[in-house]
């Protein structure tokens, strides 16, 4: 048996199917869930997410800046593209941690920023994402341990622009500041009165 007619026979699929590597699929999911520095932090903790990159998403302009986004003209809301490896964690397991991350209660902001930069979103690429994330949102809806709506979004994913370069890991280069800022803005305590704990505590720092 030649080598091409061993790679279209069954027996030569199995062979190779246990003498090749796999490579597990890379997927990504947008979210925004207020200041991009602390969703970055939350989630690169996680097992399996392999990057989590700070940009702004959906606005009304082209080639944004973080200070045409916080001028709050552009719509652009300040999101987060995590790159995660779907064999190690799955997109629901994300989703779900992103809830228990956020105040989804607030629809002004989050915590002490406020403003069209900093409302919370789910931003689906595909249909299945969007399945994901409304079934997601449909269940937290009905498991939440508090009475307040709901009032973050689904919403189709636009244009994904990566921010400036001194955003992108500010927490891990800044950590002095970045630590000031977070425990400044209530985040956690807000989110632990909210869950009834503060589910990033429960991944540590890769």
């Amino acid at each position: 048996m030649n080598i091409k007619t061993l790679l279209t026979s069954a027996i030569g699929a199995a062979l190779l199917s246990t003498a090749l590597p796999t490579y597990a699929k890379t997927q990504s999911i947008i979210v925004a869930g207020g200041c991009f520095w602390c969703v970055e932090s939350d989630f690169e903790k996680v097992d399996g997410v392999i990057e989590a990159v700070s940009g702004y998403i959906n606005g009304t302009t082209k080639n944004p800046t973080y200070e045409s986004v916080s001028s709050k003209k552009t719509g652009h809301y300040e999101a987060v593209k995590i790159s995660f490896d779907d064999e190690k964690v799955s997109m629901k397991t994300l989703v779900d941690y992103f809830w228990k991350t956020i105040d989804p209660t607030d629809a002004s902001g989050q915590f002490c920023d406020k403003g069209s930069p900093y409302l919370t979103g789910m931003f689906y690429q595909n249909e299945a994402q969007k399945k994901v994330f409304e079934t997601s949102l449909e269940a937290v809806k009905k498991s939440k341990p508090f009475s307040a709506d709901i009032v973050t979004p689904v919403l189709q994913a636009e244009q994904f622009y990566v921010a400036e370069g001194y955003h992108q890991n500010y927490y891990s280069r800044n950590p002095i500041r970045y630590n000031y800022y977070r425990k400044g803005c209530g985040r956690d305590n807000k989110i632990q009165q909210l869950w009834g704990e503060v589910a990033s505590k429960a991944h540590k720092k890769k």
